[in-house]
C-alpha cells in the first residue's frame, strides 16, 4: 500500500480511511474541470454478451466488426491481429483452459463466470511471475476490496457458491491451487466493485475490474466522472476540485428521488449515502423534488403544482392550487400504463417496432395525464420513443422526442454530466441533418461544452464532434450571408 500511496502522491492524490466510508481518494492539489485525476487499465475484463447486447465482441477492444473466433478455444473473438497479439500473453494460458471445456458447459460461460476465470488465471500467472505485477495492478489490491459477504442474502450466497464450483470445474486445477470459498467471496467483490465498460456514448460494452479506481467513493452529486477510452478507465474532474477534497463519482443512476437512489445503493452496494443531496431526505425541498420526479401532476390543466398524499388518505392534494386527485383514478391510470408497458416491452423484444411505437405513444398520452411534466417516468418513455424513431429513421419524430427530453435532463443531471452532453449532441446532429443549421450549432456547442470536460478535448470522439461543429458553423454562416 505504501508503494501505491507514493505513486498516487505523484499524481496529486492520497488514500485515506474514514469511519463508515472505508478507503477514500483525496486530492493533494487542485484539479481543474476536464483534468484527468486518475486512469487505469483493467486488471481483468470481458466483453458483455446478454439479451440487450447479444452479438459477440472483440476480447481486447470490444468492437463488433470483422470478428474471428480464436481457432483453438472458439470462445474468444478478435477483430484484428493487433488485438489478438495484445491479448496473447494472457489468452494463450486462458485458451488452454477454455479448449478443454465441453460444449454444454461453454453455454454456462456468462461474462461473470468468464471474468472470474480470468481473475483466477491472472492471479496464478502473477504468483508464477509470468504476468508481472505493478504498483497499481496486482492482486493485493483485489484482496483489499470489500466483499460485504456478511450482508449478502442467503439466496445470493448459494448462487455465488454454485458459480465458484463451476469455475473450479472449468479450471480443473489441483485442490492446492484453488480455494472455492475465496472464489465465492470474489464473486461478491465483483458485484460491488467491477465497472461496466462503455463506449463514448455510454453504451455498455463489457465489464472490467479496476481495483484502484474502485477506491473512489460514490456521491449523488459527484465532482468527477468515470469514462472509458476503449479498455482504459479515466476519471476526470467535472468541476474545480480543491486540494484536500474527496474525489467522488456516481455508482448509480442519479436521475431519481433520494429514496430511489438510496434503495439502489443499499441493494447493490450495501451502504446508505450521506452526500449533500441525500442528507436532505425528508426535508421540504427533497419532498417537493421527489413528488415532481416520481409523483403525480395536478389535474387542472393550467396548474404546474406537485401533489402529496392527503392526511385522510383519500387522494393527492396539489400543493399549489389545492385540487384533490382521487387515488382510485390514479390507480386506474397506473394499472393501464403497466398493462400497456408490458405489451410494449414484448413487442420491442420481438422486433415489432411499429407496434411498440404505438404502445409507447399510448403510454406517453396516459403519463401526460398522470405525471408531472418533469417526471422521470415520462422521460424514460420519451427515450424509448426516441430510440424507436432513430431505428425507423424517422428523423423528425426523433428530433421532437429528443427536444422533449432535454428540459428534464437539465433538471435531473448536473450541468456537466455526460448524459446531458450526449443529449445536446444528438439533438444537434438531428437538427443539422434536417437543415436546422443554426439550431444545430447551438445544440452542438452545448454538447461540446460538456463533453469536452467529461471525455477530454483530445479524444477521437470529442475531436469528431469539434469537426462537425466547425462544419455546421461554416454552413450556418454561409446560409446567413445568402
Amino acid at each position: 500500500m505504501e508503494e501505491l500511496q507514493k505513486e498516487l502522491n505523484d499524481k496529486g492524490l492520497a488514500v485515506s480511511t474514514l469511519p463508515q466510508k472505508g478507503r477514500c481518494l483525496f486530492t493533494t492539489r487542485d484539479f481543474s474541470p476536464g483534468e484527468v485525476i486518475i486512469s487505469q487499465i483493467p486488471y481483468v475484463a470481458v466483453p458483455n454478451k446478454n439479451k440487450e447486447s447479444p452479438e459477440s465482441k472483440c476480447e481486447w477492444c470490444f468492437s463488433s466488426n470483422t470478428l474471428k473466433a480464436c481457432s483453438a478455444c472458439r470462445v474468444v473473438w478478435y477483430c484484428s491481429s493487433n488485438c489478438q497479439k495484445s491479448d496473447w500473453k494472457f489468452h494463450r494460458v486462458e485458451c488452454r483452459t477454455l479448449s478443454k471445456v465441453d460444449k454444454e458447459r461453454v453455454k454456462l460461460l456468462t461474462p461473470s463466470v468468464r471474468l472470474m476465470v480470468k481473475l483466477c488465471i491472472r492471479r496464478k500467472l502473477e504468483i508464477e511471475k509470468i504476468f508481472p505485477a505493478t504498483v497499481a495492478d496486482n492482486y493485493k489490491h483485489v484482496d483489499a476490496l470489500v466483499s460485504h459477504m456478511s450482508e449478502v442474502e442467503e439466496k445470493q450466497l448459494i448462487l455465488y457458491a454454485q458459480m465458484a464450483n463451476l469455475v473450479n470445474l472449468i479450471l480443473q486445477w489441483p485442490d492446492s491451487e484453488i480455494n472455492i470459498k475465496e472464489i465465492a467471496e470474489n464473486f461478491s467483490k465483483l458485484a460491488c466493485n467491477a465497472h461496466t465498460i462503455c463506449d463514448s456514448e455510454l453504451r455498455p460494452l463489457g465489464t472490467g475490474l479496476y481495483p484502484v479506481i474502485s477506491i473512489i467513493n460514490h456521491s449523488c452529486l459527484p465532482n468527477s466522472v468515470l469514462v472509458f477510452e476503449e479498455r482504459l478507465a479515466v476519471v476526470r474532474a467535472m468541476q474545480n476540485i480543491p486540494k484536500g477534497a474527496e474525489v467522488t463519482i456516481s455508482y448509480v443512476e442519479i436521475a431519481g428521488s433520494t429514496i430511489t437512489r438510496q434503495k439502489s445503493l443499499k441493494e447493490q452496494y450495501f451502504f446508505t449515502c450521506s452526500c449533500s443531496r441525500c442528507i436532505k431526505l425528508g426535508q421540504s425541498e427533497d419532498i417537493q423534488e421527489s413528488a415532481i420526479l416520481e409523483g403525480y401532476r395536478c389535474k387542472e390543466s393550467e396548474c404546474d403544482g406537485f401533489l402529496l398524499r392527503d392526511s385522510d388518505n383519500i387522494g393527492f392534494v396539489c400543493q399549489k392550487c389545492g385540487f384533490i386527485r382521487d387515488k382510485e383514478e390514479i390507480s386506474t391510470i397506473t394499472s393501464e400504463v403497466k398493462y400497456i408497458s408490458d405489451k410494449a416491452s414484448i413487442s420491442l423484444s420481438a422486433g415489432y417496432k411499429i407496434e411498440a411505437n404505438e404502445a409507447y405513444k399510448r403510454i406517453e398520452a396516459l403519463q401526460l395525464k398522470l405525471y408531472h411534466p418533469f417526471s422521470i417516468f415520462l422521460m424514460r418513455t420519451r427515450e424509448a420513443l426516441l430510440k424507436i424513431s432513430m431505428d425507423q429513421q424517422d428523423w423528425k419524430e426523433a428530433l421532437s422526442y429528443c427536444r422533449l427530453t432535454i428540459p428534464i435532463y437539465e433538471r435531473v443531471y448536473p450541468k456537466c454530466h455526460p448524459l446531458l452532453g450526449l443529449q445536446y449532441y444528438m439533438c444537434g446532429k438531428l437538427e443539422w441533418f434536417l437543415g436546422e443549421t443554426v439550431a444545430a450549432v447551438r445544440s452542438m456547442t452545448k454538447g461540446l461544452d460538456v463533453l469536452g470536460i467529461t471525455h477530454g478535448t483530445k479524444t477521437p470522439f470529442v475531436m469528431e464532434l469539434t469537426s462537425k461543429l466547425e462544419e455546421a458553423r461554416a454552413e450556418a454562416s454561409y446560409t446567413l450571408r445568402r
